[in-house]
């Protein structure tokens, strides 16, 4: 399969956060814990050099535990904050709070030293599409999210949004696109539901999770569609169908409806945990 970006918006969104990475003091980056690299834009370390950084891996109940483990270590190793987090879930945004103190202590004691006491880290949150951010912004302003207007000292029309007494957070947050020149990039990032299933051969997605999902995870296919996990992908795919009704009239295969069925029990977490990234790979 061949996977098109259209980065067209690109350069415009690039050239925004530029702007805008000036004005805060913590970049928050959500990737997704399935596929952190590949959900990741490469640019995003470069724009925020010199900050503050907090990557929050979203979606982590989805993922493998002992991937999310090693993940972690892979990111701090290179010095980053990391929380293992579902946005979904305001219980985890106590560990958000607690990392973002951490993540800007030597911030916060500076202002202190020239007297500027209670100032809030202004933050902004980055990712590529459908990795969640929005779902964060919600869950960790809960009802309290409220613009406080135009701040002294600060580009005029930026508009920031208290969070919580501690964190002011740009309301424009930077969106950037994924590159990917390596094809398996787009493949993880389809199989995830982050490029739009319209667009894509949900058949041929289907065969390449099952063959993923036989190498990686032996078993789970077997587990959850009571079936050996023999032959070609093509020839387990049909078993599932049988095993799961999947006939259209004429008692023929309907390959198409047990390919989408495969593919969205994989993304709500039906086949259990499942990591697409291995961290010692990608170290």
């Amino acid at each position: 399969m061949q996977f098109q970006w259209y980065p067209g918006h690109m350069t415009k969104a690039k050239r925004q956060m530029q702007e805008d990475i000036k004005l805060v003091d913590l970049v928050i980056e959500l990737v997704d814990a399935r596929i952190p690299v590949s959900s990741r834009n490469p640019d995003i370390d470069s724009l925020g050099k010199g900050k503050a950084r907090l990557i929050l891996l979203n979606k982590s109940d989805l993922a493998d535990e002992r991937k999310n483990e090693g993940w972690t270590e892979f990111f701090k190793k290179k010095g980053y904050y990391v929380v293992r987090m579902d946005a979904r879930n305001k219980g985890s945004m106590k560990q958000v709070s607690a990392i973002i103190a951490e993540a800007c202590k030597e911030k916060t004691e500076r202002d202190l030293r020239r007297g500027i006491k209670n100032r809030p880290v202004r933050a902004m949150v980055v990712g590529i599409p459908n990795v969640g951010k929005s779902t964060f912004i919600n869950t960790f302003a809960g009802k309290a999210c409220a613009k406080t207007g135009n701040k002294p000292g600060v580009t005029k029309g930026k508009q920031w949004i208290r969070l919580n007494k501690n964190v002011e957070l740009l309301d424009t947050p930077g969106i950037l696109w994924p590159k990917f020149e390596d094809q398996s990039v787009g493949l993880r990032l389809a199989l995830i539901g982050s490029i739009k299933d319209d667009i894509l051969n949900i058949d041929e997605l289907s065969l390449e999770l099952i063959q993923i999902l036989r190498e990686e995870y032996p078993g789970v296919l077997k587990e959850r569609y009571g079936m050996e996990e023999e032959g070609t992908p093509a020839e387990m795919l049909e078993k599932i169908a049988l095993n799961r009704g999947c006939i259209k009239k004429g008692n023929e295969v309907d390959y198409a409806k047990a390919a989408a069925l495969v593919l969205d029990e994989f993304r709500t977490g039906k086949l259990g945990k499942i990591s697409l990234e291995k961290p010692e790979v990608e170290a």
